[in-house]
């Protein structure tokens, strides 16, 4: 593969361009700030969190299921301020991506699992239509990775053929199903190496 045959970069959004928005990490933060129990939201958020992703039901329906199924000395603004407040920016992936959407003309689509209220902030917080074009994002249509339609969706919305496109993912299954769809991709680890796996196809900066 080389740089000329590349017109589309397909991107993950959590732990590429941004901080995940709502993981774990960010989970166990919020019991500990909150003073709840961790584990008995773990368990509520394991059993719904797929269906606020694929946009069926809104954050507040998620919150009322996952916390507040009980009182809670907190109001679900206080939470919800909570949540958004986990996206940071990973701000080189976002300048590597916009030099590289300029240089080689690239179109660029978001293929990311996100719930509705989240994605729709990060997007506007960190002004990401200033380099991706499309947004396939579970919570507008209907899907999420792993599903292998996700991907085909992506191929149809860019115009592009899969061995056009190269796709920068962190999650290694989500990278297995994509390249079993032919589609050349970078399991993204930190800006350094997805920059050499670039450049070894042939985008480059210089």
């Amino acid at each position: 593969m080389n740089a000329q045959k590349v017109t589309t970069l397909f991107l993950d959004i959590g732990g590429v361009f941004l901080t995940n928005g709502w993981d774990h990490n960010s989970r166990e933060l919020a019991a500990a700030e909150f003073g709840f129990p961790y584990a008995e939201m773990s368990r509520r958020h394991d059993l719904t969190f797929g269906t606020y992703e694929e946009g069926k039901i809104t954050l507040e329906e998620y919150l009322d299921r996952v916390v507040f199924f009980k009182e809670r000395p907190f109001t679900y603004e206080d939470f919800k301020d909570f949540i958004f407040k986990q996206s940071q920016p990973l701000p080189d992936m976002f300048e590597l991506t916009h030099r590289l959407k300029l240089r080689y003309k690239l179109k660029t689509v978001a293929v990311s699992n996100e719930g509705r209220e989240i994605n729709d902030y990060r997007i506007r917080k960190f002004a990401l239509t200033d380099v991706i074009d499309f947004f396939c994002s579970s919570c507008y249509i209907r899907m999420r990775k792993p599903d292998a339609d996700i991907y085909r969706l992506a191929l149809d919305m860019a115009g592009a053929r899969a061995s056009e496109v190269v796709y920068l993912e962190n999650t290694e299954m989500f990278v297995d199903v994509a390249r079993g769809l032919g589609i050349p991709t970078i399991l993204h680890k930190d800006y350094e190496t997805t920059v050499l796996a670039l450049g070894e196809i042939g985008l480059t900066l210089d």
